[in-house]
């Protein structure tokens, strides 16, 4: 079973990073007559009900972020202002068809967060804003990630990559959560490795796998051949 540390309903600023996207400090929040700029209004819902949301969906999908590594760790070792899921953009409108009734999508775009329509397929949008309504606060996030051939390609070089059925470990409740290296690749790979990035990184570090630390350091080797900081732990 997994423990607790925190609550799991937490409401406070968001700029959490899952897969490599920054949450903007200031948005223009629109959707036809709707106008919202209450960004910093999250109120996450849980890992038990992310996984009642999309565990009967037909397609790929699991927790990403901070939640991720302490899903792996099997107990919550810090506060997490928000909760993420990855999908594959081949699937994006399967995940749009299930959701839609239950939940308004917003498309972050353009430092703007605009209405995901029905219908509409998005070519190049990674990052969706999910809540119950235009006046309730912020749900969950969809990051929205790219495949070749059934191979996951890391955004920021896509010369690493994994096989898609590969990218994903489950809990003993059989919830989907990102593989903590490529979660530790998103947070060291960013432009701007922030504190709570490379706390993450030292409490995964002694749970890391040999074959993990190996995959991690030659990714990283891969986008900074110059080096980079985390390398001499791995």
């Amino acid at each position: 079973m997994i423990s607790y540390k925190y609550p799991l309903l937490i409401i406070t600023q968001t700029n959490d990073d899952s897969v490599g996207l920054r949450k903007p400090k200031t948005i223009d929040v629109m959707g036809g007559t709707d106008l919202r700029t209450d960004i910093s209004n999250w109120m996450p819902i849980t890992v038990p009900e992310i996984n009642k949301v999309f565990s009967d969906m037909p397609l790929h999908w699991c927790i990403a972020g901070g939640w991720a590594l302490d899903l792996h760790l099997c107990k919550q070792t810090r506060e997490h202002s928000d909760i993420d899921v990855i999908i594959t953009r081949d699937e994006q409108l399967i995940a749009y068809q299930n959701l839609k009734r239950d939940w308004m999508l917003y498309k972050a775009q353009d430092g703007k967060l605009d209405l995901w329509e029905d219908g509409e397929y998005l070519d190049s949008t990674e990052d969706i804003w999910v809540s119950k309504s235009s006046e309730t606060p912020w749900a969950f996030q969809i990051m929205i990630i790219d495949t070749e051939e059934n191979f996951w390609t890391y955004k920021r070089d896509k010369s690493v990559r994994r096989p898609l059925d590969q990218i994903c470990l489950k809990t003993v409740e059989g919830i989907p959560y990102l593989r903590p290296e490529i979660q530790l690749l998103h947070k060291a790979g960013s432009s701007q490795v922030r504190e709570k990035d490379y706390n993450d990184f030292q409490t995964m570090l002694p749970s890391l796998l040999p074959q993990e630390k190996a995959w991690l350091k030659s990714s990283l080797n891969r986008q900074f051949p110059e080096g980079h900081a985390w390398l001499k732990f791995l």
